[in-house]
């Protein structure tokens, strides 16, 4: 964030006065540096963040976070944070931006957004003269400042999401919005505070809420960010806890170029489970678990000896206390250390030692609603002894059961062998009852996602004219631009699925607002492939001469998709059936516009009298997508 306190070592100036703070407004005595953003599926730098620092010749060894409170106590915040956002866009540019697939997080104070001297089309014309693209673009918008005008500020924010920008909340967690700022915001990321984040792994209550907070943003399809990252027990923490994105000054600390480091994250590989995506699996790890009857911390050491020493099957004990898992007892280390010992003498020992002081701080403890892909790649992160230990299962924070390493392993290859079974001999894609499988699961976890029907118009006379070889090409050929698009490497979007309903008919599953994006992505990459498509002579006069449906011969345009998008956040879906039924309606209504089109259910308050949002697949519809 850009109100960091950046303490240095020696001599730093901790006050501002007015006089020094328009100097630097009126020189610009500012810069920019950057930190990065690291993801946690493959260690690379997955972004970086802006932070505005004064330059050394202006002020050196100074304390950023003064000029920004006297920024605000003189009014004049605006001022200085577009400066700031100038700064970030100039110099991004000047380091080459452009040459790294990477975005960039700029900082914006909320009360900027709704300040009378905002002045709009800044930012656009900012990112226009630096050649940043928006869609590359994530507004920081920090929580630590009260906001007065709720509906103009959600305008504001509005404004910047339709012109393509990504959104995030910084600080999240320590401000005055708190969940309203996030039920207003609907953000793409939300950075939890490092206050949070330091020494969670001391702190059961920071540990806790950290979980719960990565929980309700994951269910939200909302990317998480953990800032602040000091530590390597934090990192491994947050990793267990599935958060996508890493940042802090243990990973590196920021710096006034863009650095390409790729950094050893925890659980890191390349493996076979990385191809669904973890909120959309059909399998997840409460349905295998095993209530295992658990002792409490106040039980003694022999109360779980005698456990192990009467089940030979038995690998783990849970200890729970008032329904919330403690630890787990792994059975070979308990005998080893408190039965046996290091000289021997270990059951003499702990006769009146309780469970509570030889608990292990390292077990892992899982909801019943994680799919057993993700369960694997948290497995993946353990290091050591621990790494076959049973596994706990939560489910609304009390106690379920566990699962055993071996039946996890046969939940895995029970699902890819479904998985094979349902795929489309054509694209290798997910088929119809994986596709419904997959819906199911999201509508009964109440997961707000988009579902978009794509249909690739006039397929049948293009096969008739040009053969069922060039008919099955294009149907790949369309498969592998859909994955592509939706599914690009090292992207930690939970939400994206792609699936081949039959023929000429597919389905991908989204978070809301990404699906539009995403449409019109593959619209573009359609027009890019039109050539190997069509004949020559085809392709320049733009048709050709076939049969239709009806059987009369008539010029048949160019190859298009016909899209219908259907959001469950703007309409209650309570079955599989009814959203198959409003996808089919709302791909209807796209077929009927000229060329590629999509057409969505999505309103919005200005909106509400429309049936539908509708946009060409080369021109958006006045009024509705601009």
């Amino acid at each position: 964030m850009f109100l960091e306190s950046a303490m240095f070592e020696k001599n730093v100036q901790t006050t501002v006065s007015r006089d020094l703070l328009f100097h630097l407004l009126d020189t610009n005595g500012l810069t920019s540096w950057f930190q990065p953003i690291f993801s946690r599926q493959n260690g690379e730098i997955y972004g970086y963040e802006a932070l505005a620092r004064i330059r050394d010749d202006v002020a050196p060894h100074f304390d950023i976070s003064k000029l920004f409170a006297k920024a605000q106590a003189e009014g004049i915040i605006a001022s200085l944070d577009m400066q700031c956002r100038e700064n970030a866009f100039c110099r991004a540019a000047e380091l080459a931006f452009l040459q790294k697939n990477t975005y960039l997080y700029v900082n914006i104070c909320p009360g900027t957004l709704v300040h009378p001297d905002h002045r709009g089309g800044v930012t656009d014309r900012l990112a226009e003269d630096c050649g940043i693209p928006k869609d590359r673009i994530v507004l920081e918008i920090t929580e630590q400042e009260a906001i007065k005008n709720y509906d103009l500020f959600q305008r504001s924010i509005e404004h910047y999401r339709k012109r393509g920008y990504k959104i995030a909340i910084d600080d999240f967690g320590v401000g005055y919005g708190g969940l309203k700022m996030l039920s207003i915001v609907q953000p793409d990321y939300v950075k939890i505070d490092r206050h949070f984040i330091d020494e969670l792994d001391r702190f059961p209550f920071k540990y806790n809420l950290v979980d719960a907070m990565a929980t309700v943003c994951h269910k939200l399809g909302i990317t998480v960010i953990a800032e602040g990252i000091e530590r390597q027990e934090e990192l491994d923490i947050v990793s267990r806890f599935g958060i996508d994105l890493f940042q802090g000054y243990y990973l590196e600390r920021p710096g006034p170029g863009l650095s390409d480091r790729c950094i050893d994250m925890p659980g890191k590989r390349n493996d076979v489970y990385d191809c669904a995506d973890s909120l959309v699996s059909s399998c997840v790890i409460g349905g295998i678990c095993q209530y295992v009857e658990p002792l409490a911390p106040a039980d003694s050491v022999m109360a779980a000896f005698k456990r192990f020493h009467s089940n030979n099957t038995l690998q783990g004990i849970p200890v729970v206390a008032d329904e919330r898992v403690m630890g787990m007892l792994p059975r070979m280390r308990f005998l080893e250390q408190h039965m046996i010992g290091p000289h021997g003498f270990g059951y003499a020992l702990s006769q009146h030692r309780l469970l509570k002081d030889v608990l292990e701080p390292d077990f892992l403890l899982v909801e019943a609603t994680t799919p057993v892909e993700e369960v694997v790649r948290l497995i993946q992160g353990r290091r050591g002894v621990s790494l076959y230990d049973d596994l706990c299962v939560n489910k609304n924070g009390k106690y379920q059961g566990s699962v055993a390493i071996h039946n996890l392993l046969d939940a895995i290859t029970q699902k890819s062998i479904q998985l094979a079974k349902g795929a489309s001999p054509l694209t290798g894609l997910p088929g119809n009852e994986f596709i419904q499988r997959t819906v199911v699961s999201l509508i009964e976890q109440r997961v707000t996602f988009d579902v978009c029907y794509v249909d690739i118009d006039d397929f049948k006379p293009y096969n008739d004219y040009y053969g069922f070889e060039k008919g099955d090409m294009v149907i790949k050929g369309i498969a592998n631009l859909i994955v592509d698009v939706v599914k690009p490497g090292g992207n930690n979007d939970q939400f994206r699925f792609v699936g081949h309903i039959g023929g000429d008919d597919f389905i991908v599953i989204t978070r809301p607002h990404a699906s539009l994006s995403l449409c019109q992505q593959i619209i573009d990459g359609l027009k890019l492939l039109l050539p190997e498509f069509h004949g020559e002579q085809e392709f320049t006069n733009g048709c050709y001469q076939a049969t239709d449906r009806q059987g009369q011969l008539r010029c048949i345009s160019l190859l298009s998709l016909s899209i219908g998008i259907v959001s469950t956040e703007d309409c209650t879906v309570s079955s599989y059936g009814e959203l198959a039924f409003l996808a089919s309606g709302v791909k209807r209504a796209a077929k009927k516009q000229k060329g590629s089109a999509i057409v969505s259910n999505r309103r919005s308050a200005a909106q509400s009298q429309l049936p539908s949002e509708t946009v060409d697949g080369s021109q958006p519809s006045a009024g509705l997508y601009q």
